[in-house]
């Protein structure tokens, strides 16, 4: 809705643009114009000034044509046949003297969202990489990778990219790695840029003309280099050594990364460059940035995978403040945890004892399951502070202390008699499913020890119908029943009860079948009930537990300084997959520049190409049990969203255009179902490819999301599969199916 006034404010703005008296006078002119991209800014559409702001860019007031510059690209869009009066003012401007002035022409004309644009531009923009000044050539560069994103399409110009491969050598840094970024983008579809020894040297020489985000960059690149010699490798990691204490955080952690990749078989160096980089490391964990904090704290955890004494000494680093968010918190703890030793376990348990009366309920069970797992090695000290707990009488601290006493007595038996004594009168403050389930466990496994455990057991079974939680409820049987062995003449009758109610009323499928199955074993006799339930318990001989063993550096080193420390290698990965993103194919980086040029080096990208050795095979029918096991038991190996605009496609033609390419189908749902999906396979080379196709409709989904798993997984196989995919469904889009 536009705002109330808004004609007449544009009216009044038109005059005010029009008046000779106006252009006249340049401080009131640039008022003006400054006038015209406020209410631009607000909302109001301000597009029918138009002509009269591409005649305002005709001065020679730098502001004044940068202001004209942001309204032109905000509304050539809109008006793109008044937009392409404005090209003529911007050529010229790309010739004007001041550099500047070309430098603001070059990037505004490049900006300029249109059909058509790029003949216009094309021109200028190679002319201003030869250009003298440094800001024009940094412009020009970025230029080319926007030239080539409004025609995807189009073929790579072959010219462009090796001039832009020769400006990786330009004095100036930042057209150096503006270069960088420029041609990433304009060869992703080939893999990327291509760093070969030549360049890398070149690009490890200059690091230290960089500013710190372009160290970052150039180093990010420099991981697809690999040397070729003992020699070469520690020369390269001479030079990178300074990085390592650089205090800059994104480019520590570039260095890091590169670091540990270059130094793969050398596990020595590699722990030598993690200690440099302590320091730096422990300063980005008490940045002021909250979300660099939490990125320095999830890599310090990686780090303790494979050096757990390296932060040792700094354990009061990760102590937590009031004032620290709760997601920074629980990050803390937990490496409190990893950094628990003989010399710092009193007052780290002193600070996470602070930390269990939190206001917060979700921090103080926190800090109590780090004292559960810290239990696991010091259990005499965290039993005794755990049973402090239970004085609280607070319902969140009660359960998750019983939940760590059911731990402990499992990994530590030493435990069983205090953690037995402690449960007296817990259950008046256990109220949550969770804490219901140990306390349930505890006294069916150690219900002989505890002289209240039957009558704790028969206050639940008389409120069973009232609890919700279906687990409780099988917790219930088996801890019911393991009593009732080693105690009948208490437990007999609350038995027979919970029996019957289960069976005979409840409506839970999963509660009532593992009643038949208790009724049914008990009918096997008691020998036979007590061999079933007597599973494995832990052995009172054993001592403490130990930390868990250290990891290989080689194991996390290519997660570092990418988002998988923060989400999880699991979970990054299906992030990913929901994106839809096609991978980049890794080139080798001795390959030559001209060779990245308008060329298909995958032959599972050319289907329909002559000379390539891709094809797929229908081999022996799959039948539809088979195809569920492989399903169920395989990883994703790729979900992509592909191009299918209106309804799913006709389930008989689109079989048949498979059957054509050797892919065959094996279930459709049925048409006009939403979702719709459709199950296909098909094979190459020995390797046995499965998809499934998803279409929703959602007027916010335009796509068939394509789900494929591999046996085995073959990047070729993959690659060729969905090429053929894309194939058909273009074709049949095509031809109006």
């Amino acid at each position: 809705m536009p705002y109330l006034g808004s004609e007449e404010t544009v009216k009044e703005l038109k005059r005010a643009l029009s008046n000779p008296n106006v252009q006249a006078d340049r401080l009131r002119y640039r008022t003006v114009v400054l006038r015209v991209i406020r209410c631009m800014t607000q909302g109001l559409d301000v597009s029918p000034l138009f002509m009269e702001m591409v005649k305002a860019s005709a001065t020679v007031d730098v502001v004044q044509k940068k202001l004209v510059y942001l309204y032109m690209c905000t509304y050539a869009a809109l008006k793109p046949d008044l937009a392409l009066l404005a090209i003529n003012t911007l050529r010229k401007d790309c010739a004007d003297p001041n550099p500047m002035v070309r430098g603001l022409a070059l990037r505004n004309m490049c900006n300029l969202r249109m059909p058509g644009i790029t003949e216009y531009t094309q021109q200028p923009v190679l002319s201003g990489l030869r250009d003298k000044a440094s800001y024009v050539r940094r412009v020009a560069v970025l230029g080319c990778a926007k030239m080539q994103n409004l025609q995807p399409d189009a073929e790579i110009d072959g010219a462009v990219v090796n001039e832009l491969y020769g400006l990786l050598r330009d004095p100036d840094p930042v057209v150096m790695v503006n270069c960088l970024r420029a041609l990433e983008e304009m060869l992703k579809g080939e893999g990327g840029v291509v760093i070969n020894k030549p360049i890398a040297h070149h690009l490890l020489n200059r690091m230290k003309d960089l500013d710190t985000w372009g160290q970052s960059e150039v180093l990010t690149f420099l991981l697809r280099y690999r040397p070729r010699s003992e020699e070469e490798l520690f020369d390269v990691l001479n030079l990178l050594d300074e990085l390592l204490r650089s205090g800059h955080s994104g480019v520590l952690a570039a260095a890091v990364r590169l670091f540990l990749q270059l130094a793969a078989a050398h596990p020595s160096v590699q722990s030598d460059a993690l200690e440099r980089a302590l320091a730096p490391l422990l300063a980005a964990c008490t940045a002021l940035s909250r979300e660099l904090r939490f990125a320095a704290l999830c890599h310090v955890q990686q780090v303790l995978r494979s050096l757990p004494g390296l932060f040792g000494a700094h354990y009061k680093k990760f102590f937590c403040s009031y004032s620290e968010p709760r997601y920074i918190k629980f990050r803390k703890m937990e490496i409190l945890v990893e950094l628990v030793n003989d010399e710092n376990v009193a007052l780290v348990l002193d600070e996470l004892q602070a930390y269990c009366t939190d206001v917060s309920p979700e921090l103080a069970q926190a800090a109590i399951f780090a004292l559960g797992r810290i239990g696991r090695t010091y259990s005499e000290k965290c039993l005794r502070l755990l049973t402090e707990l239970l004085g609280l009488r607070q319902e969140h601290i009660t359960s998750a202390v019983v939940q760590m006493f059911r731990d402990l007595v499992w990994l530590c038996p030493q435990c069983t008699a205090a953690v037995c004594e402690a449960l007296a009168g817990v259950e008046e403050h256990v109220q949550d499913s969770e804490g219901k389930q140990a306390l349930i466990w505890l006294l069916g496994v150690h219900g002989e020890h505890i002289s209240s455990a039957p009558y704790v057991l028969e206050d639940y079974i008389d409120s069973l119908k009232t609890e919700l939680s279906s687990a409780v409820k099988l917790e219930l049987l088996t801890a019911t029943l393991r009593l009732f062995l080693s105690r009948p003449a208490e437990t007999q009758d609350m038995l027979g009860r919970l029996l019957h109610y289960c069976i005979e009323e409840e409506s839970d499928m999963a509660v009532r079948d593992r009643a038949l199955l208790c009724y049914r074993l008990l009918h096997c006799g008691v020998e036979e009930t007590r061999r079933v339930l007597g599973a494995p318990t832990s052995d009172p001989s054993l001592g403490v537990i130990t930390g868990r063993p250290e990891e290989p550096v080689n194991s996390w080193a290519p997660d570092f300084n990418t988002l998988v420390p923060i989400y999880g290698r699991e979970r990054w990965a299906a992030i990913l997959a929901t994106r839809g993103s096609p991978k980049h194919i890794p080139r080798g980086p001795e390959e030559a520049p001209q060779a990245v040029v308008g060329t298909c080096n995958e032959p599972a990208a050319c289907p329909d190409g002559g000379g390539g050795d891709f094809s797929l095979a229908a081999g022996p029918a799959l039948s539809p049990e088979l195809f569920e096991k492989h399903w169920l038991n395989l990883e994703l190996s790729c979900a992509e969203t592909l191009d299918w605009p209106g309804p799913s496609p006709s389930p008989e033609v689109l079989q048949a255009a498979l059957q054509l390419v050797k892919i065959q189908a094996l279930a459709f749902t049925r048409p006009g179902a939403d979702p719709w999906k459709a199950y296909l396979y098909s094979r190459s080379s020995g390797t046995l490819v499965l998809a499934e196709l998803l279409h929703a409709a959602d007027p916010d989904s335009s796509g068939l999301l394509a789900t494929v798993k591999q046996d085995p997984r073959d990047e070729e196989a993959l690659t060729g599969f969905m090429s053929v995919l894309k194939t058909v469904l273009k074709t049949l889009m095509r031809d109006g199916a």
